[in-house]
Formats: C-alpha cells, structure tokens, sequence
C-alpha cells in the first residue's frame, strides 16, 4: 500500500477529481493549504495588469489518498493529468508517494488492503 501525497493549484482540484473518478479512486482528502516550492513563493505576475509583485506564501491543495500497490502508477497518472497544464507553468504541483505500513478501518476493523 502506498500514501498518495498531492500539491497542486486550487484551480487544478476538479480537473484532478474528475481524473481520480474514471479510474475509480475514493477514500480522497482534501485540504487548503498554504507554502511554496521551486519558485520560491515570492515573485508573482499579475498577467491582467503585468504588474509584478511579492508573495510571501502561495495558496495551494494537498490531496491525500491511501492505494493498493496495483492502482499507485494510475493514480499518479490522473492527478499528473487533471492538474498539468499546457503552457507548463510553474507552480503546478508535487506528487509524493509514501509507504503505507497499515490501515484499519475502524466500523468493521478491516486491515490492510481490506480497509481501502
């Protein structure tokens, strides 16, 4: 089992979604968070005004979601589908993968790939 970390752009959440449903993922958290990443979180640009300014931190979506070892490259593959967009712009996200040592599900006590 793995744990599916995902940071991507609030505009991306249901892009990324609808990618999770057709390959019948569930189980999806979903969280506000707030950071940066290779950018640095401190130079934006207002495209309307072409003003350029400060960002301390930048607004972002953490998706978390708990798989079996046999959906993890489909999973990746939809949320890398749902949030890439095509002008390549920085700032669209990180996937990281985590191993998941159990999971219990705890109205019927089902371990393991079970409880998924």
């Amino acid at each position: 089992m793995k744990y599916v970390i995902a940071m991507i752009r609030p505009e991306k959440l249901e892009s990324v979604k609808k990618e999770l449903q057709k390959i019948g993922a569930h189980g999806l958290t979903v969280s506000s968070v707030s950071g940066y990443g290779a950018q640095g979180g401190h130079l934006d640009i207002d495209r309307i005004k072409t003003d350029k300014y400060d960002v301390n931190l930048l607004d972002k979506i953490k998706i978390e979601i708990a798989v079996k070892d046999d959906v993890l490259q489909t999973t990746i593959e939809a949320i890398e589908k749902g949030s890439k967009d095509k002008d390549g712009y920085i700032g669209s996200g990180k996937i990281f993968v985590l191993p998941l040592e159990n999971v219990i599900r705890i109205r019927t006590t089902e371990v393991g790939n079970d409880a998924l």
